[in-house]
């Protein structure tokens, strides 16, 4: 082994009461020779300079050197090594809790003990040295966290050693400290943008102090490379547990592995930080991980087992797992109780698996009707092979229906483990449009019960239909099957369903209706007729209901239960082609339309949906309205032009802890969000950078961009955010006027772009 091996020779596993050795080759074998002390739990070790090795136990220090020698250092009387830091060349250690004692190596490979020691004013619960810069001979400061809830720098310069630099006040204690260097500065800067002036500083990048707190929260704070100050602290809730560090290797460059409850890697990629979960269980310890197979990896410790990891696709915000389905997927709900997914797919131009069958048997029985007599068995020995001849649909697609033929089926699908449950396969010709889970209250069981919006050979263009029909079943408790009750015969297509005070909502075509449970099929109970086109989005809270039209927007209804009667009471001033919705307050709802637009409509306090306080008496409240509409209108809050078909918005946190946004995916695949701004200060602060990085980052075709964010209604209210977060790739010059221009310096602008970030998303 050497310091200039390109990979790890050992992975070193501490017990309680013993230290195992295992060798890394094209297996991992454990060894006996490596002169680690095996009898004794191993706090720390490393490889120290060119060719040796440096072992920390409770006990002492062992120094193993290439040619086996051993050299060791006892701890003093009955005082025992409680905490530990090494690298390359140094190695400092707790006695007893409160006393540091300092080594580092000579020029001749030995390990020297500094003369002096330093006693702290409180409990060390943890330490930290940086790696040693490229051409130094030492790492300049340790970390120091104390029980007394602080975080102390310690200069490790020769002509002031063990002496305190700076200190910070945590709001709990630290658990563990990692010191890294990470991204790029144009030229050598301390935190207050000013040049340094050790001329042997490293210009490559920022040195970051990673704090991991016994409260589940991470702090990153610069360290000033010249005086140890500590500065610009930005702070992430990570979970419940308290945080462990761990400096890895990513990319050619220094990462942080953080744990808590779940498992985050901090790394800097493409000109900014990310912070991202992921997605294996928790892990309990962790090292950075070289070998032949797998160059940057990591060796974790889950529950009892050694595991070895490789990460992968640096840079992608979220994790995803693919399951499979036969047909393409319209709509799912979510079983309250077990979490399980019960999904509907649908595809056009499709056979059902029994259409299939039969079609299969169909040509079979032509293949022989054509064969004359003498070619009769080998007739029927093809038509044999042919039925029984599977194709898969993966490899050679599945045949071609032709316009006009549907095919469907229901499936129940465990989302952790992708593993289906069920699945009900529906007739040739019937596709599913809704669906929705929902308690009757006159059923009076406490069951769910699902049910699923069909229409019957559906044309599209020309839109033409045979009817519809809403089936309902009844859900196991488990959600492991399905009862099918009955089914309703309706002359339009349910094209959407909605849960609605233990009854059903059911926009048929262009009729809303409200739909009860019945012994043999569903009963109307109440309907209205005054949406223009076609329903394709229903949302309720409390006593109203909202209605989204295929290009007219929406319509905010009322459903006053005493007369039975659904009134329109507002709408929308412009058409909206209408794709999804989602509630944000009583007041207020998100808007995803066919042209790429978001927007959200809110009904101002002067909107009354109460008939009774109309002076007169006889609902002439409602028939005011201009040219056909309702007699009152929303009022447009904001609207930006994504770009995308809008397929889906919803109200969600994505990180624990964390705020509400609002969370949209496209027909092309993207996911992203919409972040409300807290204070006017932010959003006056965003407005500002965007229209600076208009001006100096124009996009690369030329299309002006406030144009293109307004390409159906001018943009309000909306700051482009993708278009903010360019600042952080841009020319430094560039970030230097534009930081100016705003009376703020690059490192607060990159600040205040990492925490609108970090605060709703990774």
């Amino acid at each position: 082994y050497s310091n200039i091996d390109e990979f790890d020779a050992y992975i070193i596993v501490s017990f309680v009461n013993a230290t195992l050795v295992l060798s890394i080759g094209e297996t991992v074998e454990e060894v006996t020779d490596s002169g680690f002390l095996g009898t004794t739990p191993t706090l720390c070790c490393a490889s120290l300079g060119e060719d040796a090795l440096v072992q920390v136990y409770p006990d002492g220090i062992r120094h193993i050197r290439s040619d086996k020698r051993v050299n060791e250092w006892r701890a003093p009387g009955k005082k025992s090594i409680t905490k530990c830091a090494v690298n390359q060349r140094q190695v400092v250690i707790t006695l007893s809790g409160r006393e540091l004692v300092y080594f580092e190596m000579d020029a001749t490979g030995e390990l020297n003990e500094y003369t002096e020691r330093s006693e702290m004013p409180a409990e060390i619960m943890c330490m930290a040295l940086g790696t040693v810069p490229e051409g130094e001979q030492r790492s300049w400061f340790l970390a120091v966290g104390l029980a007394d809830n602080t975080v102390r720098i310690i200069s490790l310069d020769p002509n002031d050693c063990l002496t305190p630099c700076s200190m910070q006040a945590l709001p709990s204690p630290a658990e563990s400290l990692c010191l890294v260097e990470m991204g790029h500065t144009e030229s050598s800067t301390n935190t207050n943008d000013e040049p340094s002036e050790r001329g042997n500083v490293s210009t490559k990048g920022t040195i970051y102090l990673n704090i991991g707190l016994s409260n589940g929260v991470l702090l990153r704070t610069v360290l000033d490379p010249v005086s140890g100050d500590l500065a610009d602290t930005r702070t992430r809730y990570l979970g419940s547990r308290p945080v462990k560090l761990f400096r890895i290797r990513m990319q050619g460059s220094e990462a942080v592995l953080a744990m808590s409850s779940r498992s985050w890697l901090s790394y800097y990629y493409q000109n900014r930080f990310h912070l991202t979960p992921l997605s294996y269980e928790t892990l309990e310890y962790a090292s950075g991980f070289s070998s032949e197979q797998c160059s940057e990896g990591i060796v974790a410790i889950s529950t009892n087992t050694l595991r070895i990891l490789a990460l992968e696709k640096l840079g992608a915000v979220f994790n995803q797992v693919s399951f499979g389905l036969e047909y393409t997927p319209r709509a799912f709900a979510i079983h309250p109780d077990t979490g399980r997914m019960i999904v509907a797919e649908t595809d056009h131009n499709a056979y059902t698996e029994e259409t299939k069958n039969a079609r299969k048997q169909q040509m079979a029985e032509e293949m022989r009707m054509a064969a004359g007599d003498e070619e009769r068995e080998l007739a029927n020995e093809m038509a044999n092979a042919f039925i029984n001849e599977v194709l898969p649909e993966d490899i050679f697609s599945a045949p071609k229906a032709g316009v006009g033929l549907w095919a469907s089926q229901i499936r129940a699908i465990d989302p952790i483990q992708g593993q289906t449950l069920f699945k009900i396969p529906l007739a040739q010709n019937e596709a599913i449009m809704s669906m929705t889970i929902l308690k009757f209250s006159v059923t009076q069981d406490g069951r769910y019960y699902l049910a699923v919006g069909i229409a019957k050979e559906l044309m599209l263009n020309p839109r033409i239909t045979n009817g519809g029909f809403i089936d309902v079943y009844k859900i196991d408790p488990t959600c492991s099957s399905l009862e099918f009750m009955h089914r309703t015969e309706l002359d339009e297509v349910p094209g959407a369903l909605c849960a609605f005070q233990g009854r059903l909502l059911a926009g048929c075509g262009r009729i809303l209706r409200i739909y009860d449970y019945g012994k043999k099929k569903l009963l109307r109970k109440c309907e209205n007729k005054h949406i223009p086109y076609q329903i394709v989005n229903i949302q309720a809270m409390g006593h109203r209901v909202y209605v989204s039209d295929v290009q007219e927007s929406v319509f905010f209804i009322r459903y006053k239960r005493a007369e039975n009667q659904l009134i329109i009471f507002a709408d929308d001033t412009h058409p909206r082609w209408v794709t999804s919705t989602t509630l944000l307050d009583y007041d207020t709802i998100a808007i995803g339309d066919k042209f790429g637009n978001m927007c959200i409509q809110r009904l101002p306090h002067s909107v009354t949906d109460d008939v009774d306080e109309d002076p007169t008496g006889t609902k002439s409240l409602w028939d005011r309205g201009l040219l056909s509409g309702a007699s009152q209108k929303s009022e447009n809050i904001s609207t930006y032009h994504v770009g995308e078909i809008i397929m889906s918005l919803q109200k969600a946190t994505l990180i624990p802890g964390g705020s509400e946004a609002l969370i949209y995916t496209t027909l092309s695949g993207t996911v992203g969000a919409f972040v409300p701004f807290t204070s006017r200060e932010d959003y006056d602060f965003f407005q500002h950078l965007e229209m600076h990085m208009r001006n100096e980052n124009p996009p690369l075709c030329g299309r002006d961009h406030l144009s293109y964010r307004s390409a159906y209604y001018p943009v309000k209210n909306v700051i482009d955010g993708d278009l903010c977060e360019q600042y952080l790739s841009i020319d430094p010059a560039k970030q230097k006027t534009i930081a100016a221009d705003m009376f703020r310096t690059p490192n607060q602008v990159c600040k205040k772009l990492e925490d609108i970030r970090t605060r709703y998303a990774f």
